[in-house]
């Protein structure tokens, strides 16, 4: 037994020192083809690169810190592999035809209204799963834009099969675990007995719980439309199901599975972002109290304390999220690109930009007239250019909803001890997708 265990632990050291093997010849061919310069950045060590300096569960200090000393634009090398993360187009052009625009998401606002009125019973009933409460709101907006499926509570057999997949996996896959994959996708190969294989077995059940999550609400569609005793969809897969129909009949087996990803796409590209978005918020609201009672009075104001606006309007902030073009690339040009690098547009601490940025001051996009600046945070937040999210006026317009109305009706306040005293903490983040 012991024989067969050293064999094995010599194949895979064998393995492992071709890859670097490779890797290093690789990157001494580059070097020599290339000799433009590359933005600047940390001083890499051989085949590894950066990926020492890089806490996996904590990325984002190392970056802030990397970028006040190298400024807005550096170059990082992790693994000593370039790698890139593209859209499939099919996926990219389905998800716009529900959120291309603010007239596209207008049909679904009275569901937003709905559903973030349910978080305000959800917290009265229950406050202490807050995250519960914003997890259902998030999964019930999407499933209801994207499949018409009405959520009755977190329970619910949809909920948990979309949560069984994303949770784990939303933790496990980030983009510094993905790197380690893509450089080394041997360890994907690796036997259960042997040391690294943990993150094949984790990617093994993501995959299988991922295809459960992206097929189940599918049908769900599928055999709803196929009785016709049921009133019609109005969803972002029941209406390309039913103009899937005109097509060709060659196609129609990729068309249905680019809507399948599709579909899958924006669950998981907006489970998380929103109930974080509205985890963020809360924060805020209890750490910065005379922020709070300030949007409170705003909304006062306006709407009176009385009754909640059932009109339905635009808010300023989606008015002005408009899309951006491809961008300016003018400082890129300066620098020697590799072709298969990785771009990230990071949402870090500007101290140039925004004085005092680690503090919640939400009036530095406020004039002196009290109109809203220039500086909208919106035009850079959902992404850039072709990588620009696609969901981002739904995103914006049930994230609107959600804190608007919460404002108007909640006080938010650290929780309390059996003695009445506020309960100090300190906050703390987990890696992810979004985080």
């Amino acid at each position: 037994m012991a024989l067969a265990v050293d064999r094995h632990l010599a194949i895979l050291a064998g393995i492992s020192l071709s890859f670097v093997a490779v890797k290093a010849l690789r990157r001494f061919i580059k070097k020599r083809q290339n000799n433009a310069p590359l933005p600047p950045g940390p001083v890499p060590l051989p085949l590894l690169g950066s990926v020492l300096s890089i806490n996996a569960y904590e990325p984002w200090p190392t970056y802030t810190e990397w970028s006040a000393v190298y400024g807005d634009l550096l170059f990082v090398r992790s693994l000593d592999e370039e790698i890139t993360s593209q859209k499939p187009y099919w996926t990219s052009v389905l998800v716009l035809t529900i959120s291309s625009n603010t007239r596209a998401v207008a049909k679904f606002r009275p569901m937003q209204i709905k559903c973030a009125r349910e978080i305000i019973v959800n917290l009265v009933d229950d406050p202490q799963n807050y995250h519960d409460h914003f997890a259902t709101f998030s999964l019930s907006v999407v499933m209801s834009t994207v499949y018409d499926y009405d959520i009755g509570a977190l329970d619910d057999p949809m909920v948990q099969t979309v949560i069984k997949a994303l949770v784990p996996g939303l933790t496990v896959l980030t983009p510094e675990r993905a790197l380690l994959l893509k450089t080394f996708p041997f360890l994907l190969k690796v036997p259960d007995w042997c040391w690294g294989s943990s993150i094949k077995r984790s990617a093994r059940g993501s995959r299988e719980r991922l295809n459960a999550m992206a097929d189940i609400p599918f049908r769900y569609v599928q055999q709803h439309m196929a009785d016709s005793s049921l009133v019609a969809q109005s969803s972002m897969v029941a209406e390309n199901l039913r103009r899937m129909e005109r097509q060709e009949e060659a196609f129609k087996p990729i068309f249905e599975n680019a809507l399948n990803k599709a579909g899958t796409t924006a669950i998981i590209a907006s489970y998380e972002t929103t109930a974080a978005t509205l985890m963020v918020f809360f924060l805020a609201m209890v750490l910065y109290p005379e922020v709070q009672k300030r949007a409170q009075a705003e909304i006062d104001s306006v709407v009176g304390k009385e009754r909640l606006r059932t009109e339905h309007r635009y808010p300023t902030s989606m008015q002005s999220c408009e899309r951006l073009g491809d961008g300016s690339l003018s400082c890129l040009l300066a620098y020697h690109m590799p072709l298969r690098v990785m771009m990230y547009t990071m949402g870090i601490s500007f101290q140039k930009r925004y004085p005092d940025a680690s503090n919640f001051i939400p009036e530095r996009f406020i004039d002196s007239d009290g109109a809203l600046t220039s500086d909208d945070p919106a035009q850079y937040i959902f992404g850039l250019g072709r990588r620009i999210c696609p969901g981002r006026y739904n995103a914006d317009s049930s994230a609107w909803a959600a804190i608007a109305i919460m404002l108007a009706t909640l006080d938010i306040s650290s929780a309390k001890d059996s003695q009445g005293k506020a309960i100090n903490f300190t906050p703390k983040f987990i890696p992810g997708v979004v985080r």
